[in-house]
């Protein structure tokens, strides 16, 4: 398995790296240490994806989200989502983020049940959790780090549980739509009533359709307003309304205006994060289905 290091030629503050395979499970996977002290600090908003991080020093990370303020080693963060705040001195983190149609099964709860903050690693996978972290701090590369946590991901994944196969094809109608499908006529596509997709679609996915179209089409737009496009023009193509109708999306998704979240990504560990995600998941790559 071959590493994509994004970070100690331009920055020597920051020691990056992502994974080039993705594996079978397609979970996308990072990896960043804080080299030079320069210390984690992140604003992280609501993401078409469900986020196992894992802190691997012997700090861990405070994190600020809907629960409150608690130190983790570790968290997932699945897509009801509130905005949240993380920070973390000499982090060492491994973070992976999968499809909630993947972490279905790997997860071992439904995704609702993650609820709108984080939820700690030792509440879902408890001693194992700990031993993995351990081991992490015991590996030398990347390369080592990526397959550990790729194998912890294997064990726990139980194939078994999978979405019903209609809920997998409205997950990839909303991804590949860019949010923009309508949800009634999703309905009718898959032959399901109104009811039956909205009770199934949040019971497996975690958000109701209307919710998870939401959230991806306002992915879509960080995406425009982060290349530097106005935010007016970046409405129209995204499907909004209009240009408050886009705002008000930002500020419930991230709790900033444009402006603000567009600033968000300035720091270093942001924009690295920002454009290893942009490489390795992407919210309009075609269908993640298993």
């Amino acid at each position: 398995m071959d590493s994509v290091d994004f970070g100690r030629e331009s920055d020597v503050r920051w020691d990056f790296a992502g994974s080039a395979d993705a594996g079978p499970l397609g979970a996308a996977i990072i990896g960043y240490r804080d080299a030079g002290g320069a210390g984690v600090d992140l604003r992280v908003a609501g993401t078409a994806a469900i986020t196992v991080l894992i802190e691997f020093g012997d700090r861990g990370l405070l994190v600020d989200d809907a629960v409150g303020r608690r130190t983790l080693g570790g968290f997932v963060a699945g897509l009801p989502l509130e905005a949240m705040h993380v920070r973390g001195e000499r982090a060492e983190c491994i973070e992976v983020r999968l499809s909630p149609i993947q972490a279905y099964s790997l997860l071992g709860v439904s995704p609702t049940d993650l609820g709108r903050g984080v939820v700690a690693l030792e509440d879902l996978w408890g001693s194992r959790a700990r031993r993995l972290r351990e081991q992490l701090a015991s590996t030398r590369t990347w390369d080592e780090r990526f397959a550990l946590t790729k194998s912890f991901l294997a064990q726990c994944d139980r194939p078994m549980r999978t979405p019903d196969p209609e809920v997998l094809a409205g997950w990839n109608s909303i991804l590949t739509s860019g949010g923009q499908v309508k949800i009634g006529a999703l309905a009718e596509s898959l032959g399901w009533s109104h009811k039956r997709l909205w009770a199934r679609f949040e019971s497996q996915i975690g958000l109701t359709p209307k919710r998870a179209a939401m959230l991806v089409r306002f992915r879509s737009a960080v995406d425009g307003l982060l290349a530097g496009r106005p935010a007016a023009d970046v409405a129209v193509d995204c499907g909004y309304t209009d240009q408050a109708h886009l705002c008000r999306d930002v500020s419930m998704f991230a709790n900033r205006t444009p402006g603000s979240l567009t600033a968000n990504y300035l720091p270093t560990i942001a924009r690295h994060r920002y454009g290893a995600w942009g490489r390795f998941f992407q919210y309009r790559g075609g269908p993640l289905g298993r």
